[in-house]
């Protein structure tokens, strides 16, 4: 009979972290045979907060570039949840709470940092590119988490047994430790559902209620008026997740966007401006004069380019430094192979029972006939086959050799450098059915079809390393948590989807300064150039000119990528994210009389209140989206407390700045009491 494992468990034992000296084995925390892990509990709870933080995920990640890590969040809600539950639950059904929960996380960041450069192509008069509907959307990423999954398989071993000690896995360590100090996070559950409501709350009040500015320009005061005239602008978003980001992110990181962001706004827009208004014909990409345009203009059509070439660089980059670890990876993948069905037959503890390596090859030919029949008949490859074949092999050549990559890198650093090897994805597919002879709006659309599943793949891979390393460290059965991961991704999938299509239906679409999606544009000049539609000359001086930046900032040891981010990204979301930063700064920095202790407890309280501003206001960025396409702008504006002069003029910027100074006073003072 199933049974609980002890009450109070003190920590990973002393060999958890630590290369295995010669004959020695690992024990995990919990290795007795019956205990219950799979129930209609973990289950049901993990697939619910799956589809709540996919939708989530996919609004901070087209709003800001990066994805939302879900791990820690959902490990928290499972341990409160349980600790209200008449009957507590195990620390292995917990384990599958997260794991399962977690798959919304990089079938997120698959979709989106791809699929809506089809959206934004799609927009553009001429480029014969079709808006992709909502089921391919999820038929795409659901294809690539599943590959994802299958490719790991043979890995399992080698990255959890044969290295174990050998990879800081950061990320990983820190989901085991909550799980592990279940009793105190179980409290803490309740801060972050309160901090949730908070972030919903506050968000809803801006976005639907509209009961202040949306956004600051500080022109209630003198600076605001000060810097327009002189051509320059600051601009602020009132959007609680956003801060809420800015927290979990840190000062650092923070103040590297923000500085991609002055640089671009404070230098690159006035000197482009300066010269510009000489010229009196229009330079393409712009559509005007650059003497008859805005701020906000100039940014548009020139110095968001170079954000571009900057996040394409930076990626690129990254790819040459992983070459000596993906060289390694694909070695330990083709070793796996081999080797994964003789460890199956042979028997072995319950916590070191996997799937069977014939399940990677019998998934795969799956895989591959399902992906053939959708590059067919899902996006119109029907009438040459060829091409769909010639996609799919594609998918499954660089899934194979990158997935290992992915996981590799989650392992060491805990990030995953998915976006370079999209790109690089997206170079390959482009190429090589260009040279087939397809070209056009067909193309593009095919070639981002593969560069989604490969991205959602690799993306899968990482993060499924390291829920497969909380489990090994914890005693979670191996077979279940890869079988269930097959089920947790198909809920991604679809909730991903719906919350892209929402999303794609309401303002000014994927690409405008209300969802930049910063990663899918870069894929989108990708695909621009290759199959030359659109492309002058101008705009791919400005693209090398972004990469020109980022091989600087990589040598001068500056995250190339964060300062990418904040030059691509208009300034009024970057400033938010410093603003969270600050906080986290206030919050942490180390007062005399105060122990250290006592700091570190208000920082992991401050991030559980940040991640239920990012989850609350997130969520309700989906659900105003919802509302708009379900009622229509007309009955949305019946519940507006300002009228649309007011929301943007003087009393809706102060309202705005007063509220917004006071829920950073009360995140920092609620995060200081997490001493007591």
């Amino acid at each position: 009979m199933a049974q609980a494992p002890k009450d109070v468990i003190a920590g990973l034992p002393a060999n958890a972290r630590r290369p295995l000296e010669k004959g020695e084995r690992y024990v995990p925390v919990v290795p007795q045979e019956a205990v219950l892990e799979v129930t209609r509990r973990s289950v049901s709870l993990g697939l619910v907060l799956c589809a709540v933080f996919a939708m989530s995920a996919a609004y901070v990640a087209l709003k800001l570039g990066q994805g939302i890590e879900a791990a820690i969040p959902i490990a928290i809600l499972g341990i409160g949840y349980s600790s209200m539950a008449k009957r507590r639950s195990t620390i292995l059904e917990n384990v599958f709470v997260q794991s399962i929960g977690a798959n919304s996380s990089h079938v997120v960041s698959g979709a989106v940092f791809t699929i809506p450069a089809l959206y934004m192509l799609a927009a553009e008069p001429g480029t014969g590119v079709a808006q992709p509907l909502v089921w391919q959307v999820i038929t795409v990423a659901f294809l690539g988490g599943c590959l994802g999954i299958l490719f790991l398989i043979p890995l399992r071993h080698n990255f959890m047994v044969e290295m174990h000690g050998k990879f800081p896995w950061p990320e990983a360590t820190a989901t085991t430790e909550i799980l592990l100090s279940g009793e105190r996070a179980g409290g803490q559950a309740r801060v972050l559902a309160l901090a949730a409501g908070l972030g919903a709350l506050y968000d809803g009040l801006v976005l639907t209620v509209q009961a202040m500015a949306e956004q600051i320009n500080f022109k209630v005061v003198w600076l605001g008026k000060f810097m327009e005239s002189h051509f320059l602008k600051f601009a602020l978003l009132n959007n609680a997740a956003i801060v809420g980001v800015g927290y979990i992110i840190g000062v650092r990181y923070a103040a590297v966007i923000c500085a991609g962001s002055f640089m671009a706004s404070w230098l690159l827009v006035p000197a482009i401006y300066a010269i510009g208004r000489h010229v009196p014909e229009v330079l393409a990409p712009g559509i005007m004069p650059i003497g008859e345009m805005s701020i906000d203009q100039v940014f548009k059509y020139y110095v968001r380019i170079i954000g571009v070439g900057g996040i394409a660089g930076a990626g690129l980059l990254g790819i040459l430094q992983s070459l000596p670890s993906m060289i390694r990876s694909i070695g330990a993948n083709l070793k796996g192979m081999r080797s994964q069905d003789q460890r199956a037959r042979a028997q072995v503890p319950r916590t070191d029972r996997s799937l069977r390596g014939s399940v990677t090859g019998i998934g795969v030919v799956i895989f591959a006939i399902c992906a053939v029949l959708f590059f067919s008949f899902g996006i119109g490859l029907s009438q040459a086959f060829g091409y769909a074949l010639a996609a799919t092999a594609l998918v499954i050549v660089i899934a194979f050799l990158f997935a290992p990559v992915s996981a590799r890198a989650i392992a060491i650093v805990g990030t995953n450098p998915v976006s370079g090897m999209t790109m690089l994805t997206l170079i390959i597919t482009g190429l090589v059915l260009s040279k087939m002879g397809l070209s056009g709006g067909p193309g593009m659309f095919a070639t981002m079809m593969v560069g989604g599943v490969v991205c959602t793949a690799l993306a899968a891979s990482g993060a499924l390393a390291s829920d497969l390393k909380i489990g090994h460290w914890l005693g979670a059965t191996p077979a279940k948590q890869l079988a269930l991961k097959f089920v947790g991704t198909a809920v991604a999938a679809i909730f991903c989807g719906l919350a892209m299509w929402l999303l794609s239906q309401s303002g000014d679409g994927f690409g405008s300064r209300s969802l930049p999606a910063p990663q899918a544009s870069a894929m989108k000049e990708i695909l621009v150039g290759i199959f030359g539609t659109a492309a002058q000359p101008l705009q791919w001086y400005l693209f090398a000119l972004g990469v020109v930046f980022a091989v600087v900032l990589r040598v001068a040891g500056v995250p190339a990528l964060a300062f990418a981010l904040g030059m691509y990204l208009p300034m009024e979301i970057n400033t938010p994210v410093l603003l969270g930063g600050i906080l986290s700064w206030v919050v942490q920095r180390q007062r005399e009389g105060v122990a250290a202790e006592l700091v570190e407890a208000r920082h992991q309280k401050g991030i559980l209140i940040a991640s239920g501003l990012i989850a609350g206001g997130a969520l309700w960025g989906v659900v105003n989206a919802a509302l708009g396409v379900g009622f229509g702008q007309e009955k949305m504006a019946s519940l507006h407390l300002l009228s649309a002069h007011a929301f943007d003029g003087p009393l809706g910027e102060g309202i705005a700045i007063a509220a917004l100074v006071a829920l950073c006073w009360l995140v920092v003072a609620w995060a200081k009491r997490g001493g007591r």
